[in-house]
This record gives C-alpha cells, structure tokens and sequence, in this order.
C-alpha cells in the first residue's frame, strides 16, 4: 500500500514509517521545510513538501495514497485555539478527500482526559466535541467518517511515547528536576501516567492499520499507570537528585507548563486493543529507560 503520513519525520512517526516500509509498505511523508525533506529521504520515505497549513498539498497527497496516517499536530501551547482550529480543518479535509473509498485514515489522539481519576478504556468516547473543544474536537469529528466510507481510526497515544531521543513531557519534567536541583512529585504521588515504548507504539500503528475497523479506538500504552513518585523517584535517582512533594497549589510554579498535566490522575487500559491486533507492548518501560539515562544522568558525559 501506499500511505500518505504527516509527521513522518517525527518522534512517533519515523519509527511509524519504517515499521510500514519493513512491512512492504511505500511511505510518502509530508515535508515542511528541505531540512525533514532531506531526513526523509535518507529514510527511505518518499518526500512530499507541504505543511499543516497547506490544504492542498495534503488533499493532493492523500488522494494519490491508499491510507492516510495524521499524526502531525502544532503543539503550540501559547495558542492551543489556533492549533485545534488547524486541525480541524485538516480532519475535514482528509474526510472530504478520503470520503466514499473505504480507505483507511488513522489520525493521532491521545488518552489524557478521557477519564480522568478512574481506569480509562477504548469503550469511553471522548468528552471533546465541536470546534471550540480542544484539538478542534477532532476525534468524534473523525470517528464520525466512518458513516461516510471512510475506515477511521483513533491512534490513542500515552502522554508519554519514551526511548533513547525522546523529547517530550519526561525530557521536561527531568529537566526541571536538574535545573530546581530536586525531582518533585504533585502530592502524595499517588496520581498515575500511563507510557509506552516508542517501539511498541509503531507496532500497534501498523497493526492497526491491517486490523483495525471503521469507527475504533485503539490505545497505545504499554503501562496503565506509574504513580509520579514513581517517576520522580527514577529521576533522582539517575540524576543524583533529592525527591521532594510539590503542593499541587505550587505545581505551576515548580514545573512550569508542564504542571497542569503531571499531577493527572489518567490511568488507561491498552486491554481491548491487544486483544483486537494481536498486540503485546514488549519493549522497556518508562522507569527502566529512565534509570538507563535517556532522560538525563549524574554520570559525566564522555
């Protein structure tokens, strides 16, 4: 098959593309600027220039693709409107493009949210409807394509995709541990953030594309949920840093941005989804890539 992905030279998407070309599979990425289109190449993905803002050459894309696989996203926390207004308005167009072909269209979601405080599973819908809500509301408006011929998809990721080289909320919280000389937790710690391997995600993403039907959710988390004293506690440990509690009053001005999201309570169950794709997380977890210094490390560097 030939997909089209955005995001293609990205955290996620890059161990997406190659488990797809392993599998046979042409991968077309989309390529905002010759730095990712130069990367794409060097990876055996197709280059397509364009950007989320570019309409067009996406609908230009996914019209010559077998599948689409939207996993771009503006994480522009200084303008969350405007990033869920964009995509949204990339959501519709794949739907009006792919309408009709039975094509599959698996976009990236995320679990966080959906139940706050209570075990959370593919069965709950999420509670973000409509253009106003965040990302656009573009789960139930994807979701909704599947009335309209279209197989969609909802990639439901872990807040935390980890391995060697990842940037995102783990590499914030270790860093904040290393600038305040302490690794904090909200709390008691009690409240649990569930990961996954990026490994393991790609998987699950190739398999869903194979497997799974029009109208699912699929869940990529490979642990349920590590309490934040956990993870606190790896960080200090491999950083060499004290662990202290945060009074959640003080967790903005401790962490920063990051605050408002690492005292959630967001356990998630990925149960449903392994048994629908045959799908079993294999790879370490958040607290052993932790220890194995992908975060930071007291150890001199070399």
């Amino acid at each position: 098959m030939r997909i089209f992905i955005t995001g293609a030279s990205g955290w996620i998407g890059s161990a997406v593309s190659q488990e797809l070309i392993a599998a046979g599979h042409e991968v077309v990425g989309l390529a905002r600027n010759d730095e990712s289109f130069a990367k794409l190449q060097a990876a055996g993905i197709t280059p397509h220039r364009g950007s989320l803002d570019d309409l067009d050459s996406m609908r230009e894309a996914a019209a010559a693709a077998d599948g689409v696989i939207h996993l771009a996203y503006k994480h522009d926390f200084s303008d969350m409107a405007g990033a869920g207004a964009t995509e949204r308005a990339t959501i519709e167009m794949f739907g009006d493009t792919l309408a009709d072909s039975d094509r599959p269209f698996l976009f990236a979601s995320g679990v966080a949210g959906i139940a706050p405080g209570r075990l959370a599973s593919e069965d709950d819908a999420v509670p973000f409807s409509g253009p106003e809500a965040p990302r656009g509301g573009a789960e139930a408006l994807a979701l909704s394509y599947a009335d309209r011929g279209i197989r969609s998809v909802a990639l439901r990721f872990a807040p935390t995709v980890h391995g060697e080289g990842d940037h995102g909320f783990m590499q914030v919280i270790s860093g904040v541990a290393g600038e305040k000389g302490v690794s904090g937790y909200v709390g008691d710690g009690s409240s649990r953030w569930p990961a996954v391997n990026r490994r393991d995600a790609a998987r699950m993403v190739a398999l869903a594309l194979a497997k799974a039907p029009a109208g699912s959710r699929v869940h990529a988390v490979g642990e349920e949920g590590i309490s934040s004293l956990e993870i606190a506690a790896a960080i200090g440990d491999a950083r060499g840093l004290p662990l202290v509690s945060i009074p959640p009053e003080d967790a903005a001005a401790h962490f920063g941005w990051i605050g408002m999201f690492f005292g959630l309570d967001v356990p998630t169950s990925s149960a449903r989804t392994q048994d629908l794709l045959g799908w079993t997380p294999t790879h370490a977890g958040l607290v052993a890539d932790i220890q194995s210094g992908f975060y930071g490390s007291s150890q001199p560097s070399r």
